[in-house]
């Protein structure tokens, strides 16, 4: 709710008062003093030319709410500033214009609420009236403000009653008006038992719970002296008076997402302390006792988070929550009656359904009688089709008897193939066993091989180089015959030197000789290797030869494997 839909609601109240014919119009003279007094209280400038130009008297007559409109938007309401005025000044001017033709407490003095208290509950009620006119309080707001003010006294509201009133009064569903709304709290029906101080006490704490403003001691910065503030909150600011009346403002504390709040310890004679922290500056507060501390801090901290996203109060959002689940209760309502109706639809459309329902059951009815006529006919086809089929079954059973015979034949015989097959895989692994044999023989030889050829080339290496210095000492000696007595000690380090080559030469060849019997012992297990190979082969051979009923066995040796008489003897000779 803005600060222009609060205002239409107090001036409402003020021009439907003025309305003293109840014809929706009222005279241009009084709308001219009530337009001079809200100037007044809403702290605008006066336009008496626009004032007088306005409200001139001619043959119009009275002004309606709809005629009066246009000049409160364009002078009044759209040169309202938020903090410019006090709210309280403004709803006690539309107060006073109102009450005075509706309310009625009682004569005798025996009302619960005094007119202040009156005057209060008279704002909470359009802080939480709907926003049409004319304004009333649905029953679950009535019953939200009552709680708030009953939680106040620690006294427990009787809902069960508040639900009986509600229901008796049949203008009472769609909501009260406030006029309705005081004359049931001053009843006594609700509040019965109670004194009337702690019933004021209690409506000023809900008043200044929601308009969210009170009495603070606040540290000064400069003189850091502690002085008493009436404190006001609102969403974007905390700003702080001289006194409750708001005339003189003495500064305000801008809140945004980067504010916190922190609870203080007692000092300086002080006690409930707590500190708001800006990004520039940290103020000091301390509250009269430790509820109003945790009330204000809690305030303050949900005004910075009502900030942070981007919403205007905490009870307006919490009205703004009831109100949405007021309306998804109604959307529930609606949605269950129209089940019902659906449900209603569904009953009828049943019954019709029965009836016919009842005539398919006669269709059924003769369809059987038919049906039955038509199954004793196929019946007897049946029957006669039946003695057909046991005169088939009996000759498959014959056929079926003769290949049961021979798929014994072929069984057996299958067996026997199986077991000729495993044979076989049990010689193949057998064999590739002897050829992986001679296959690791053949790569030892060949290693052999490679290692002896080393050698035969080392010791080639080690005859050029002794051959190149038997003549390179020829042809020594030749030369230094002359220089033989100068040179002697030269030539027996040259002959200890032949000595050490002569040694390594004959390394060499024991080494080759070593070699030679390594190669030897290689081509002994090569021939044996070879001698398994012939051995398996002839009895892989004889597996292979189906044996047929009436064969004679034919020489292995001469027959069979006649070809792989060349084959070995080649194999022989490469391996000598």
């Amino acid at each position: 709710m803005d600060l222009r839909a609060e205002l239409l609601k107090s001036i409402w109240y003020a021009f439907t008062a003025l309305d003293v014919e109840k014809s929706g119009k009222v005279s241009k003279s009084q709308l001219k003093v009530l337009s001079h007094n809200l100037y007044t209280v809403l702290c605008i400038p006066h336009d008496p030319v626009a004032l007088e130009e306005h409200f001139r008297d001619d043959d119009d007559g009275p002004v309606s709410s709809q005629g009066y409109m246009p000049y409160l938007n364009k002078y009044i309401l759209d040169k309202v500033e938020e903090g410019a005025f006090v709210k309280e000044n403004f709803d006690q001017l539309c107060w006073t214009l109102t009450a005075k033709k509706n309310y009625k407490p009682d004569r005798n003095g025996n009302s619960v609420v005094s007119h202040q208290d009156a005057f209060k509950l008279w704002c909470l009620f359009n802080f939480l009236s709907e926003d049409k006119y004319p304004l009333v309080m649905v029953p679950d707001e009535v019953e939200y403000l009552l709680k708030k003010i009953c939680t106040a006294m620690n006294v427990e509201l009787n809902s069960c009653e508040l639900e009986d009133y509600l229901s008796q009064e049949p203008q009472a569903q769609g909501g009260l008006t406030v006029w309705q709304f005081l004359d049931m709290v001053n009843s006594g029906r609700f509040l019965r038992g109670i004194e009337q101080e702690a019933i004021s006490m209690a409506v000023e704490e809900v008043y200044q719970e929601v308009i969210e403003d009170g009495y603070l001691w606040k540290k000064g910065q400069l003189r850091r002296n502690w002085s008493e503030r009436w404190f006001m909150l609102k969403p974007s600011a905390l700003s702080y008076y001289m006194s409750e009346e708001r005339k003189e403002k003495k500064g305000s504390i801008t809140l945004d997402k980067h504010c916190c709040v922190e609870v203080l310890p007692d000092r300086d004679g002080k006690r409930c302390m707590f500190c708001v922290k800006t990004s520039s500056r940290t103020y000091e507060m301390s509250a009269s006792d430790t509820r109003q501390r945790q009330e204000w801090t809690l305030a303050i901290q949900t005004a910075i988070r009502l900030q942070a996203e981007g919403k205007k109060s905490l009870h307006k959002d919490l009205k703004q929550k009831r109100r949405e689940q007021r309306e998804q209760r109604e959307q529930r309502k609606a949605a269950k009656e129209e089940e019902t109706q659906r449900l209603k639809q569904l009953q009828e459309e049943k019954e019709r359904k029965l009836q016919e329902l009842e005539l398919l059951k006669e269709a059924q009815r003769q369809a059987e009688i038919l049906l039955q006529e038509e199954e004793q006919r196929r019946r007897q086809q049946h029957e006669e089709m039946q003695r057909t089929l046991e005169i088939q079954l009996r000759e498959a059973e014959q056929a079926r008897a003769s290949m049961q015979a021979e798929m014994v034949l072929k069984e057996a015989e299958a067996e026997r193939q199986r077991k000729r097959i495993l044979e076989l895989e049990d010689m193949q692994e057998r064999l590739q066993e002897a050829l992986q044999q001679e296959v690791k023989a053949r790569q030892d030889e060949e290693a052999v091989r490679y290692a002896q050829a080393r050698l035969l080339a080392e010791e080639e290496e080690k005859l050029k180089q002794l051959m190149k210095l038997k003549e390179e000492q020829e042809e020594y000696i030749i030369r230094t015959q002359r220089e033989k007595q100068v040179l002697k000690q030269e030539m027996e380090n040259k002959n200890k030197c032949l000595e050490e080559a002569q040694k390594q030469l004959e390394e060499v060849r024991v080494n080759r000789q070593r070699v030679d019997q390594d190669v030897m012992a290689a081509q002994r297990k090569l021939r044996q290797a070879s001698t398994n190979v012939k051995h398996w082969n002839v009895q892989m051979n004889r597996l292979m030869h189906p044996i047929g009923p009436g064969d004679k066995r034919t020489n292995v040796s001469g027959g069979v494997f006649a070809g792989y008489q060349p084959l070995l003897s080649r194999r022989d000779s490469s391996l000598k």
